[in-house]
C-alpha cells in the first residue's frame, strides 16, 4: 500500500518542525527536516552557509535534497520556509505527496522566531516585524497555491487531527475513493 509523504511548508516559525515530529509519532512516518539534514550534510548551520557560501549554495543544497526525498515514501517532510519558492521542488514533492503550509500571524511568528534569531539568518536585520512582513507578502501567491492550516491560537493536538482529516480527503481525491 502506498504510504504517500506529508509535506509541511510555510513561513519560518509556522510549527513545520514541531508539528512534523509530533504528525510523524502519531501516524507512525519517519520525520525529516530538511534544514536539520542540510546542515547535517554541510557541516554547519544553516545561519554560517549562509554567510560562507551564500542563499544561492543553499537552495541548490535544498533542491538535491528534494530529488532524495521524492523517491523515498512514509515521510513527514518539515521544508525549510523558502523551499518551496523553487517550482521544481514542488513539482518534485507533489508527485510523492501531499503539501500543507502551516500558517500564522506576523504577531506569532515575530513571537516565535525572537527566541531563535540567531539560527534565522533572514531575520539578521534591524526590524525583524518589517522583514517578516516583507518576505510573507513576497512568498504570499506562492503559499496560497497549497492547503493552509493556521498554527495560530490553536493545540498540537488540534493540528495534528486537522492534518490528519486534511490528508485523508486530499488521498480520497487522488485515488477517487470517498
Amino acid at each position: 500500500m502506498s504510504r504517500p509523504n506529508i509535506i509541511l511548508t510555510g513561513f519560518m516559525g509556522t510549527g513545520k518542525s514541531t508539528l512534523g515530529r509530533l504528525l510523524a509519532k502519531r501516524i507512525g512516518y519517519d520525520f525529516v527536516d530538511t534544514d536539520a539534514l542540510i546542515e547535517a550534510q554541510a557541516g554547519q548551520s544553516i545561519t554560517n552557509l549562509f554567510k560562507t557560501q551564500g542563499e544561492a549554495a543553499f537552495r541548490k543544497l535544498e533542491a538535491e535534497l528534494v530529488k532524495n526525498l521524492a523517491r523515498k515514501q512514509g515521510l513527514v517532510v518539515a521544508t525549510g520556509g523558502g523551499l518551496v519558492l523553487n517550482p521544481d521542488n514542488v513539482e518534485a514533492l507533489n508527485e510523492t505527496g501531499h503539501i500543507i503550509c502551516l500558517t500564522a500571524t506576523p504577531k506569532e511568528i515575530l513571537s516565535r522566531v525572537s527566541r531563535q534569531k540567531d539560527s534565522r539568518p533572514l531575520l539578521a536585520e534591524k526590524d525583524p516585524r518589517a522583514r517578516i512582513n516583507t518576505l510573507l507578502r513576497q512568498r504570499d501567491s506562492i503559499y496560497k497555491q497549497f492547503t493552509q492550516v493556521s498554527t495560530s491560537n490553536t493545540t498540537p493536538e488540534q493540528l495534528i487531527v486537522t492534518v490528519v482529516n486534511i490528508i485523508d480527503a486530499l488521498q480520497s481525491q487522488k485515488t477517487g475513493s470517498p
